[in-house]
């Protein structure tokens, strides 16, 4: 999985934090967890704000 699967990242999100508020986590938190993933492998350098917004938001609809 890489930083650009935000679906695949968001469903593994909803999945491991399902008691988190996404709109409500920080992007050092996000972080963390996206590079948690059992399944990621990416380079964590490739991560920008940008990316993280994308993640949060697309958390954010998978859980609305």
């Amino acid at each position: 999985m890489k930083w650009t699967d935000l679906q695949e990242i968001a469903f593994q999100l909803v999945e491991r934090h399902p008691e988190q508020d996404p709109a409500r986590v920080n992007f050092v938190d996000l972080r963390n967890w996206v590079l948690a993933l059992p399944e990621f492998d990416d380079d964590p350098a490739h991560c920008g704000e940008k990316i993280l917004e994308a993640i949060q938001q697309t958390w954010i609809d998978e859980v609305a």
